[in-house]
């Protein structure tokens, strides 16, 4: 299943790379792209239950970079 997110306050390309990075490593995720330029995230879950994978990127992203806000698009 695939979602589509806005990352408020993504500021930095390599902040977004990090991110992304970071997310891929995630138990759940099959696959995650973040373009910088749109600041919009795709996530796609192997899961049924995606929400739970939600809930586990929005907590990374938020130790990562506390001042980046995933909301859906």
């Amino acid at each position: 299943m695939k979602k589509v997110f806005k990352l408020e306050g993504l500021d930095c390309a390599h902040c977004a790379a990090k991110i992304e990075e970071k997310v891929s490593k995630l138990e759940g995720v099959k696959s995650v792209v973040i373009n910088f330029m749109t600041t919009k995230m795709t996530l796609e879950s192997v899961d049924e239950n995606i929400a739970d994978v939600v809930e586990k990127v929005k907590k990374l992203i938020n130790e990562v970079e506390p001042d980046v806000n995933m909301i859906k698009a």
